[in-house]
C-alpha cells in the first residue's frame, strides 16, 4: 500500500513516525507523511490519490477532513484514525475493499492498541464478497448487488456461487453451488445470468491484441475495440493490458485508449510475434508490410489462450486472450 500519515501534535508526530517505520518494515510505501498545521483539506486531497490515509489524532478531525472527497467504497482509499496514544485504531472508510480493516489491525499491532472493527460481516464471521473479490483481483460489476449478497448472508439466507474458472478450497458458510435466487458468478461474460439476481465478479485477465492503419482516429479505434468486447459480453474492466507490434508503439489512437483506461501497452518485434504458437488468421499483406502474418491474435496470445479471434473494422484489428485467474477460498 502507498500510505499517507498525518499528525497534528508533538505526541501524534512521534507516534506517526513509529507507525511509518513499522509499516515500511512490513512492505508498505510511506508516500506522504507530515505534521499538518494548516491546509488539511488540500493535504487530504493529495492523500486521497494514494491507497491509504492514516490520521493520528481525533476521529472528528479525520471525518471532517475526508468528507469532501468521499465517493464510494470501491474507489475510496482506506482511511484509519489512530488516537495519539495509539490505544485505538479505527477504520473509518473502505474497511473491506480498500483494506482499512486489516490496516487498522496492523497499526494496532504496532502501537499495542486495539483495532475497532465495526463491519457486520467481520463481526459475525460471514463471507465478505467484496473482500474476497479485491483479494483475487476481481472487479465487482454490479456494486449494489454486493450489498445484497452481504445482507443475505447476514440474514442466514443461502447465496449461490458459480465460477467459470477453477476455485480451490471449500465453499464458505452461506454459499451454495445449488440453485439460489441471488448468486455470485465469476466470469468474463456478463451476458450470462445463472441466478435471478446475479452478481458478476470479473477477473482482470484479458489481453487485447490490436493493430490499425496509421493515423486512425482515436474515437474510431475505441469504438471498434469496445464493440468487439461487447459482442462477447466482456466488460472493459476485464482488460489488463494492450499488446501490439513494435511499429505501433507510438500510434496515437492506441496510446490514447491506453491512457484513458489506464492500461499498460506492450509491444513486440515481428520475430517475437511470429514465434508465438497457435493457429492464427494469416495475411500475406500484413506479413509483407510488418514481417509477421498476424499482429493482433499473436500479440494477444503472448499472454494467454485466444478468447476472441481477429475482428477487423474501419482500419482497426482486435483480438483478445485470457489467462486463468488463481482463485481459492
Amino acid at each position: 500500500m502507498r500510505v499517507a500519515i498525518a499528525a497534528f501534535t508533538d505526541t501524534g508526530e512521534l507516534l506517526g513516525k513509529q507507525i511509518a517505520r513499522g509499516l515500511s518494515a512490513a512492505g508498505h510505501e510511506i508516500a506522504l507523511q507530515e505534521r499538518v498545521k494548516g491546509g488539511l483539506s488540500e493535504w487530504t486531497r493529495r492523500a486521497f490519490l494514494l491507497d491509504a490515509v492514516v490520521f493520528v489524532g481525533a476521529c472528528g478531525i479525520a471525518v471532517r477532513a475526508i468528507a469532501p472527497y468521499v465517493r464510494d467504497k470501491f474507489s475510496d482509499p482506506a482511511v484509519v484514525s489512530v488516537d495519539e496514544l495509539g490505544r485505538f485504531a479505527v477504520p473509518l472508510l473502505s474497511g473491506h475493499v480498500g483494506g482499512a480493516n486489516p490496516l487498522a489491525r496492523e497499526i494496532a499491532g504496532l502501537t499495542g492498541g486495539t483495532a475497532v472493527i465495526s463491519t457486520a460481516t467481520d463481526l459475525h464471521g460471514r463471507f465478505a464478497v467484496d473482500v474476497w473479490a479485491a483479494g483475487h483481483g476481481l472487479a465487482v460489476f454490479e456494486r449494489e448487488r454486493a450489498k445484497a449478497v452481504s445482507m443475505s448472508l447476514l440474514e442466514g439466507k443461502k447465496v449461490g456461487f458459480l465460477s467459470d474458472f477453477p476455485v480451490s478450497g471449500r465453499l464458505p458458510e452461506g454459499l451454495t453451488d445449488q440453485k439460489a435466487e441471488l448468486g455470485v458468478h465469476v466470469t468474463l461474460d456478463i451476458r450470462q445470468n445463472p441466478f435471478a439476481r446475479t452478481l458478476h465478479l470479473i477477473p482482470k485477465t484479458v489481453t487485447l491484441g490490436v493493430g490499425c492503419r496509421k493515423g486512425v482516429d482515436a474515437q474510431v479505434f475505441e469504438r471498434v475495440v469496445c464493440a468487439a468486447l461487447e459482442a462477447q459480453g466482456i466488460p472493459l474492466c476485464a482488460v489488463e493490458r494492450v499488446a501490439s507490434i513494435r511499429q505501433k508503439q507510438e500510434e496515437g489512437c492506441i496510446l490514447a485508449f491506453c491512457e484513458k483506461y489506464h492500461l499498460p501497452f506492450c509491444c513486440f518485434d515481428a520475430k517475437e510475434l511470429q514465434a508465438v504458437d497457435g493457429v492464427f488468421h494469416r495475411s500475406a499483406f500484413v506479413e509483407q508490410t510488418v514481417g509477421v502474418d498476424n499482429v493482433c491474435e499473436r500479440a494477444a496470445a503472448k499472454f494467454g489462450t485466444l478468447l476472441l479471434p481477429k475482428q477487423s473494422r474501419d482500419g482497426v484489428t482486435v483480438a483478445a486472450s485470457c489467462r486463468a485467474p488463481e482463485l481459492d477460498f
